[in-house]
């Protein structure tokens, strides 16, 4: 017991913030700064698109598919990020009130920080939209198998807010307190330089994971489709977000409703969280799609290949005689004699067989069939010289 308190008392009462935050390639015509914020996006990214692969394949669905979808969605989810960051906290762009004093060429150096999630998510799904209908899936598939990975990818990303020392929360006095240098331009001015800060980047990765593994279980247990899973995602990380970020400090658009004054991204939360909690119990009432595939109509596995069309059905021939078993014309009568010429002459020797009789040709006009040759094949007397055989 004392040593677990002597271990207890050697801990650091708080967490400190890191002082580096990226790394200088030279090149000939200078240097590349490769930002430890952009290198959190990029793993986020990388092994959010790993867990969406192996739900995705468990799907069914066309190989290298995912591939296709996200050369769309990523760069749209970053822009759009990036856009809605922008418009969420305008004042370093367009200035204070939007009075112009701000700085414009901010806007594209993404690698400074500053992605909105509910940028990301609008934008990026419209490029996976672009994808699907490319490679012929359903975008609620995809979605649904992408919720745990967009999710996970949000709980690595958002360290890279650490490495830049921003969108902590307010002043705290509880021993995981985050440490921010002074020096820092995030630092808040007027404030003592050893205060500590809620860590919201850690809260938020924390409670993300912890979202990924509920999902996960939710998922084995219940199989949401038509993009439930997808609303369940955002329900749960929405219900997180309005507690995490009231706790933030950082400049940010300010909304007044219903009497009360607080950040756009709060409302915003809100907001989505009523909207998929509406969708999510209206697609359940809908129940399963049947069947339960991940490709758009027209577009599985046993579809006729592009271009291809169905030959038309020939329809039989007004008066067309209809074929028998024994491959003869209905249409021509088949006396009882010619039906047992085709059979075994029970009176001849064993395994004699009588030879099949030709049909008989139609007598010419006003002559009389031989009496004597009726019933012969060939019309010929017995004993007769047989004719040469025309085939060969």
């Amino acid at each position: 017991m004392q040593t677990v308190l002597h271990v207890a008392a050697m801990a650091p009462m708080s967490i400190p913030s890191p002082d580096w935050s990226g790394f200088d390639i030279p090149l000939p015509w200078g240097t590349l700064r490769i930002h430890a914020y952009a290198l959190c996006i990029l793993a986020g990214i990388v092994i959010g698109l790993w867990l969406t692969s192996a739900r995705w394949k468990r799907r069914g669905t066309p190989e290298g598919s995912l591939w296709d979808i996200a050369i769309w969605a990523v760069p749209f989810g970053i822009i759009g990020g990036r856009l809605y960051h922008v418009f969420s906290s305008p004042d370093a762009y367009f200035g204070p009130g939007f009075d112009g004093t701000g700085d414009l060429s901010l806007i594209p150096q993404i690698q400074r920080g500053g992605l909105g999630i509910w940028g990301a998510v609008v934008l990026g799904a419209f490029g996976a939209w672009i994808g699907c209908r490319r490679a012929g899936v359903k975008l609620t598939a995809f979605l649904d198998a992408a919720a745990p990975g967009l999710l996970l990818a949000q709980a690595i990303g958002r360290w890279g807010n650490w490495f830049n020392q921003e969108l902590f929360g307010a002043p705290t006095t509880l021993p995981w307190g985050l440490q921010i240098d002074p020096a820092n331009a995030n630092f808040p001015s007027g404030m003592p330089t050893d205060t500590l800060f809620h860590p919201t980047f850690l809260y938020e990765s924390l409670w993300n994971l912890v979202g990924v593994a509920l999902l996960l279980v939710l998922d084995r247990r219940f199989h949401f489709r038509s993009g439930r899973l997808f609303w369940l995602y955002a329900m749960y990380y929405t219900l997180g977000r309005v507690w995490i970020e009231a706790l933030r400090i950082d400049d940010a658009e300010q909304i007044t409703l219903f009497g009360i004054t607080t950040r756009l991204n709060v409302w915003t939360s809100i907001l989505v969280f009523v909207v998929a909690l509406a969708v999510f119990i209206v697609l359940g009432l809908k129940g399963r799609p049947e069947p339960d595939t991940a490709y758009l109509p027209g577009h599985g596995p046993d579809a006729a290949p592009e271009g291809a069309e169905k030959a038309p059905e020939k329809a039989p021939q007004e008066g067309a005689a209809v074929s028998s078993v024994t491959g003869h014309d209905a249409g021509g009568s088949v006396s009882g004699e010619g039906a047992r010429g085709n059979l075994r002459d029970e009176k001849s020797d064993p395994g004699h067989f009588v030879e099949p009789r030709e049909a008989a040709e139609e007598p010419a006009a006003g002559s009389t069939p031989d009496a004597g040759t009726a019933g012969v094949p060939g019309g010929k007397m017995p004993g007769s010289a047989p004719e040469a055989d025309d085939t060969k």
